[in-house]
């Protein structure tokens, strides 16, 4: 069911019985290490080429899903999967190898979500009992396609992301022990103009924020009904600024509830200062018109400026800098 504008329901909430995460070396070496279900010492897995060894990571991931679901290959109904490789090949081929019905999805690194939406839109709507959803990448094989060869050494810019060697898969169904899959907001493109292939947290930052705050606005619900917000592949960068345009949202009154959810995280000096200045603006603009928009901002923040220039003059006279 289509609530909102953007945002499917599902009544049945399919359930997400089982899942499988395969990785390689570098994954192994990461705070995550202990969530695998299988890594590997190297990124070739006896394949001649790094396309082949994604598609050898992606047919472990969906055998290992099928198998903690207690299925057969044969209880699946449908299979979806995309990846970064010309064609999806490594999803084509494995879909040969498993001979389930196919439904080849290209998404980026927004493959994953997009898989599970389609697929718990299938069982909810009974067209299958179970679908297998997966997706994969391999470093070595998409730094050659969109970036520059390993073999090349170019030097990444802090702003440069580490796409992962690896393959996850889930069983979807209608019926079974796991996490329900109760709504799905489908993003928009939302193009900022960034064209900097080192610097993809900054291109995909604006779109995240546009549908969480679709989904909240949709579902008519704040962030605090979650006990936890994800987002995937921002880094650093683009986590920063997402924050920081969330922060503008503050002035439309979501801020106060990502406060609540996030703790500190939210309330640190310059996401705060930032949410306070656009909520003094809206508030006093409401009162006055356009002149509210520059007394507000300095009306509700002036103790803050206020203490920082006193503080910062008395720094400057009992502190002598270095230099």
């Amino acid at each position: 069911m289509l609530q909102g504008h953007q945002t499917w329901v599902f009544k049945s909430k399919p359930t997400i019985i089982s899942s499988a995460a395969i990785g390689g070396p570098f994954e192994a070496q990461g705070n995550l290490a202990d969530d695998f279900d299988l890594l590997h010492g190297d990124i070739w897995l006896g394949q001649d080429s790094y396309e082949q060894a994604e598609k050898k990571f992606l047919e472990q991931a969906c055998e290992t899903a099928i198998k903690k679901a207690g299925l057969k290959k044969e209880d699946i109904q449908f299979f979806l999967s995309g990846d970064l490789i010309n064609q999806i090949m490594p999803s084509s081929f494995t879909a040969r190898t498993l001979a389930v019905p196919y439904l080849g999805i290209y998404g980026a690194c927004s493959s994953s979500m997009e898989g599970l939406s389609l697929a718990s839109l299938i069982i909810d709507t009974g067209f299958a009992q179970n679908a297998l959803v997966g997706t994969s990448s391999h470093n070595a094989a998409s730094e050659k396609q969109y970036r520059y060869p390993t073999e090349y050494g170019a030097q990444k810019p802090p702003t440069a992301q580490w796409t992962v060697t690896g393959a996850g898969a889930a069983v979807v169904a209608l019926q079974g022990q796991g996490p329900r899959v109760v709504a799905s907001t489908i993003g928009r493109v939302i193009d900022m103009g960034l064209s900097d292939p080192f610097n993809m947290g900054a291109a995909m930052a604006p779109a995240a924020v546009d549908t969480i705050e679709a989904h909240f606005r949709d579902l008519n619900i704040s962030p605090s009904h979650y006990d936890l917000i994800a987002t995937g592949d921002l880094g650093r960068v683009g986590h920063r600024i997402a924050g920081d345009l969330l922060t503008v949202l503050g002035g439309f009154g979501l801020y106060d509830d990502l406060i609540k959810f996030s703790g500190a995280g939210a309330s640190v000096p310059i996401s705060s200062f930032g949410n306070q200045l656009v909520k003094g603006a809206l508030q006093e603009a409401e009162k006055t018109g356009l002149v509210g928009v520059l007394t507000g901002i300095f009306k509700i923040t002036s103790a803050g400026i206020s203490s920082a220039i006193i503080f910062g003059f008395l720094a400057s006279v009992l502190c002598k800098p270095k230099g």
